[in-house]
Protein backbone atom coordinates (compact mmCIF):
# COMPACT_ATOMS: atom_id res chain seq x y z
CA UNK A 1 0.00 0.00 0.00
CA UNK A 2 2.98 2.57 1.02
CA UNK A 3 4.35 2.23 -2.45
CA UNK A 4 0.74 2.81 -4.23
CA UNK A 5 1.16 6.20 -1.72
CA UNK A 6 3.69 7.50 -3.42
CA UNK A 7 2.87 6.58 -6.92
CA UNK A 8 -0.69 8.33 -6.33
CA UNK A 9 1.18 11.80 -4.81
CA UNK A 10 3.18 11.64 -7.89
CA UNK A 11 0.18 10.89 -10.56
CA UNK A 12 -2.21 13.84 -8.30
CA UNK A 13 0.70 16.74 -8.64
CA UNK A 14 1.35 15.88 -12.63
CA UNK A 15 -2.74 15.91 -12.31
CA UNK A 16 -2.78 19.38 -10.78
CA UNK A 17 -0.17 20.73 -12.29
CA UNK A 18 -2.03 19.88 -15.95
CA UNK A 19 -5.19 21.39 -14.86
CA UNK A 20 -3.66 24.45 -13.43
CA UNK A 21 -2.52 25.40 -16.87
CA UNK A 22 -5.68 24.55 -18.31
CA UNK A 23 -7.66 26.83 -15.76
CA UNK A 24 -5.00 29.21 -16.40
CA UNK A 25 -5.79 29.40 -20.20
CA UNK A 26 -9.57 29.88 -19.07
CA UNK A 27 -8.85 32.76 -16.89
CA UNK A 28 -9.82 30.98 -13.54
CA UNK A 29 -7.09 32.35 -11.53
CA UNK A 30 -7.59 31.49 -8.49
CA UNK A 31 -7.93 27.77 -9.44
CA UNK A 32 -5.05 27.83 -11.40
CA UNK A 33 -2.88 29.41 -8.81
CA UNK A 34 -4.70 26.53 -6.33
CA UNK A 35 -3.76 23.67 -8.53
CA UNK A 36 -0.11 25.16 -8.84
CA UNK A 37 0.45 24.33 -5.64
CA UNK A 38 -1.12 21.61 -4.82
CA UNK A 39 1.32 20.21 -7.71
CA UNK A 40 4.03 21.56 -5.95
CA UNK A 41 3.43 20.64 -2.63
CA UNK A 42 2.64 16.80 -3.54
CA UNK A 43 5.72 16.41 -5.99
CA UNK A 44 7.76 17.06 -3.02
CA UNK A 45 5.82 14.73 -0.72
CA UNK A 46 6.53 12.40 -3.18
CA UNK A 47 10.20 13.02 -3.42
CA UNK A 48 10.18 12.71 0.56
CA UNK A 49 8.11 9.79 0.36
CA UNK A 50 10.46 7.83 -1.59
CA UNK A 51 13.37 9.00 0.32
CA UNK A 52 12.45 8.45 3.97
CA UNK A 53 9.11 6.75 3.08
CA UNK A 54 7.25 9.34 4.72
CA UNK A 55 6.34 13.31 5.21
CA UNK A 56 4.40 15.79 6.82
CA UNK A 57 1.19 17.02 6.59
CA UNK A 58 1.84 20.18 6.04
CA UNK A 59 0.65 22.48 3.43
CA UNK A 60 4.15 24.54 3.52
CA UNK A 61 6.30 24.38 0.01
CA UNK A 62 9.09 26.31 2.36
CA UNK A 63 8.77 23.43 4.85
CA UNK A 64 9.12 20.55 2.27
CA UNK A 65 12.15 21.64 0.92
CA UNK A 66 13.79 22.04 3.75
CA UNK A 67 12.91 19.23 5.10
CA UNK A 68 13.77 17.40 1.90
CA UNK A 69 17.33 19.24 1.84
CA UNK A 70 18.12 17.81 5.31
CA UNK A 71 16.93 14.24 4.22
CA UNK A 72 18.84 13.96 1.16
CA UNK A 73 21.58 16.21 2.60
CA UNK A 74 21.55 18.68 -0.73
CA UNK A 75 22.18 22.41 -0.34
CA UNK A 76 21.11 22.88 -3.71
CA UNK A 77 17.58 22.12 -2.87
CA UNK A 78 18.27 25.50 -0.31
CA UNK A 79 19.82 27.40 -2.65
CA UNK A 80 16.60 26.64 -4.72
CA UNK A 81 14.58 27.83 -2.25
CA UNK A 82 16.20 30.69 -1.66
CA UNK A 83 16.82 32.19 -5.08
CA UNK A 84 13.01 31.67 -5.55
CA UNK A 85 11.64 32.58 -2.46
CA UNK A 86 9.15 35.19 -4.08
CA UNK A 87 7.38 32.54 -6.03
CA UNK A 88 7.41 29.75 -3.22
CA UNK A 89 5.49 32.58 -1.16
CA UNK A 90 3.09 33.34 -3.92
CA UNK A 91 2.01 30.12 -4.24
CA UNK A 92 1.93 29.56 -0.40
CA UNK A 93 -0.17 32.71 -0.18
CA UNK A 94 -2.33 31.76 -3.32
CA UNK A 95 -3.18 28.59 -1.70
CA UNK A 96 -4.51 30.26 1.63
CA UNK A 97 -6.13 32.79 -0.01
CA UNK A 98 -7.69 31.00 -3.13
CA UNK A 99 -9.20 28.02 -0.81
CA UNK A 100 -10.63 30.37 2.24
CA UNK A 101 -10.81 34.15 1.13
CA UNK A 102 -12.22 35.82 -2.25
CA UNK A 103 -9.22 36.89 -4.00
CA UNK A 104 -7.90 38.48 -6.98
CA UNK A 105 -5.11 37.11 -8.83
CA UNK A 106 -3.32 38.94 -12.11
CA UNK A 107 -2.60 36.72 -14.70
CA UNK A 108 1.09 37.55 -14.46
CA UNK A 109 0.68 36.51 -10.91
CA UNK A 110 -0.78 32.89 -11.93
CA UNK A 111 1.87 32.98 -15.00
CA UNK A 112 4.91 33.22 -12.48
CA UNK A 113 3.40 30.54 -10.44
CA UNK A 114 2.73 28.39 -13.47
CA UNK A 115 6.41 28.65 -13.86
CA UNK A 116 6.75 26.31 -11.02
CA UNK A 117 6.95 23.22 -12.98
CA UNK A 118 10.32 23.88 -10.95
CA UNK A 119 9.49 20.95 -9.05
CA UNK A 120 9.40 18.56 -12.26
CA UNK A 121 12.63 20.60 -13.41
CA UNK A 122 15.07 17.80 -12.32
CA UNK A 123 16.71 17.91 -9.56
CA UNK A 124 13.79 15.70 -7.71
CA UNK A 125 14.10 12.94 -9.57
CA UNK A 126 17.43 11.14 -8.39
CA UNK A 127 16.28 11.75 -4.23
Amino acid sequence: MRKEEGEFLRERAAKFLEVGGKLLDEGLLDLAAFNFHQAAELILKYALFRKAGDYPRTHSIKRLLRLLSRVTDDQDILRFLRENIDRISNLENAYMTSRYLPAEFLKEEVENSEKSRWPYSGWWKDV
